[in-house]
């Protein structure tokens, strides 16, 4: 009796719903158990939804709409011209650009804007965005003990890089130390580098990069191959979280299109990249979804890690917890990176290093800051190389369904145009030469499958990735 009596007890016992506070702990230890397998610090997506929480600025429309109200000869209401070009806000850009440029030819007009800006030589579109870098420039982080905190926590992640179509420098106030990179510049930097903004739509320090207008963004989206492949080579090894985007925006959309092509179909979760989306109504019973279904174009469907939070500083301080480098002299550790030794073979006629490989493994295996943050291992076995190797020039070529060598020479220079890779430089995963004679810089050429693959893509004009220690200039080190 008292054995069915306690049956009874558990039947009726309530069951625990799940809750706010178990949803927290269990993204951050998914988010922990992804720092630990990446090894290294996560990548901030940043859009206009960031500088609205901590600063109150506009988002692009309401940045359009607020233009076109202190221009009197753009001379009816925003929602027209939203109406008229059917939301195409690039569209809207160009109409109130032109309309700026009149306005400030106008004699009443001309005082509102510098005199360089008369030149001959000035671009049409600098008066509107002269006027938007001037509307940008008076924004403040607002200061408040929770938005305060928030920051704290976010200074405090350390991360790697940060990514922004954002035109305002409220993440140059929050990482003074970082180094800013605003547009073409992008496509002339190192994967490798850490400490950078990336401003990939302008920034208001030069109104002249902003992409603003229709042009400007034919512009982009001509770049936009070339930006991709650079980005993904950050996204492939680093943990991504976009902040200040709705799940719609294009800009994550043609980021997810771009990675879902570097997955098999069959996987569906993309396992590094998160969301971080705010909702006020959020409270202890909550238990909101964790992943997120976007369609991203051409009937391609992916899933990402979504967070969901009225708070977003135990959002920070989970990305954090991988340990940022503290104490580190990002100026100095930038000046070092850049002026990296490559470690070339010594039958290259070249100025060599000598190196104690001996003590230099040991180094890497005592040092997981050194290991984490460089990604050196030891050299592979020279007796493989044949094997990993196989194909000549003229081999090559005919992998890649050319007829001549110099066709496939002509991709590989291609990709050194728009990567700064050069595969021939050293010994590496795609190149290899091997020395023959006892003349100076005497050799063949060797080419392994992955070369095969690469130039296949480079031929058909997809998106490509290069690892990041060959973009860094460690040519000779494989990848951990």
């Amino acid at each position: 009796m008292v054995k069915c009596l306690t049956r009874l007890s558990d039947i009726q016992r309530p069951k625990l719903m799940p809750n706010y506070a178990q949803y927290q702990q269990e993204m951050t230890v998914d988010i922990a158990n992804i720092l630990k397998t990446a090894q290294c610090q996560p990548i901030l997506f940043v859009g206009s939804g960031f500088s609205r929480r901590y600063a109150n600025g506009p988002s692009w429309e309401i940045l359009l709409t607020e233009l076109a109200a202190n221009c009197p000869f753009i001379d009816k209401d925003f929602a027209y011209y939203k109406q008229k070009y059917d939301g195409d806000l690039c569209k809207v850009g160009s109409v109130f650009a032109e309309q700026y440029f009149e306005w400030a030819w106008s004699p009443a007009g001309k005082k509102n804007f510098p005199p360089h800006l008369f030149a001959a030589g000035v671009p049409r579109d600098a008066y509107i965005k002269h006027a938007a870098a001037d509307k940008l420039g008076s924004l403040a982080i607002s200061d408040t003990d929770a938005l305060n905190a928030e920051l704290s926590a976010l200074k405090a992640m350390g991360p790697h890089a940060i990514i922004t179509t954002n035109y305002d420098t409220l993440l140059e106030q929050i990482f003074p130390k970082y180094e800013v990179v605003v547009g073409q510049n992008v496509f002339r930097t190192s994967p490798l580098v850490i400490g950078e903004i990336f401003k990939i739509h302008g920034s208001i320090s030069d109104p002249g990069s902003l992409v603003l207008t229709q042009d400007d963004y034919c512009v982009f989206e001509e770049d936009k191959k070339y930006l991709s492949a650079k980005l993904l080579t950050y996204f492939a090894e680093h943990p991504l979280l976009f902040v200040g985007y709705s799940a719609s925006d294009a800009n994550i959309r043609n980021v997810l299109h771009d990675m879902s092509r570097m997955f098999k179909p069959s996987t569906l979760l993309i396992p590094n990249i998160y969301i971080l989306q705010w909702d006020e109504m959020q409270n202890d019973q909550s238990y909101p979804p964790r992943e997120h279904v976007l369609e991203v174009g051409h009937d391609v469907n992916v899933r990402i890690k979504s967070i969901t939070a009225n708070s977003y500083e135990w959002v920070y301080k989970a990305f954090g917890s991988g340990g940022a480098m503290e104490k580190v002299d990002l100026k100095a550790l930038r000046s070092l990176m850049a002026r990296m030794v490559n470690l070339i073979r010594t039958d290259i006629p070249t100025k060599n290093v000598q190196i104690n490989y001996e003590a230099l493994e040991q180094a890497i295996s005592d040092g997981d800051s050194f290991a984490n943050l460089f990604g050196v291992t030891n050299l592979n076995d020279p007796a493989a190389v044949n094997a990993n190797h196989p194909y000549t020039s003229s081999m090559l070529a005919k992998k890649v369904g050319l007829k001549h060598w110099t066709g496939s020479n002509q991709l590989i220079n291609r990709v050194e145009k728009e990567t700064g890779f050069d595969m021939k430089a050293s010994d590496n995963v795609f190149h290899v030469r091997i020395k023959s004679g006892e003349a100076e810089g005497s050799g063949v050429r060797k080419y392994s499958d992955a070369a095969v693959a690469l130039l296949n893509k480079v031929k058909n004009g997809e998106i490509y990735t290069l690892p990041t220690h060959l973009l860094s200039g460690a040519a000779n080190a494989e990848a951990v």
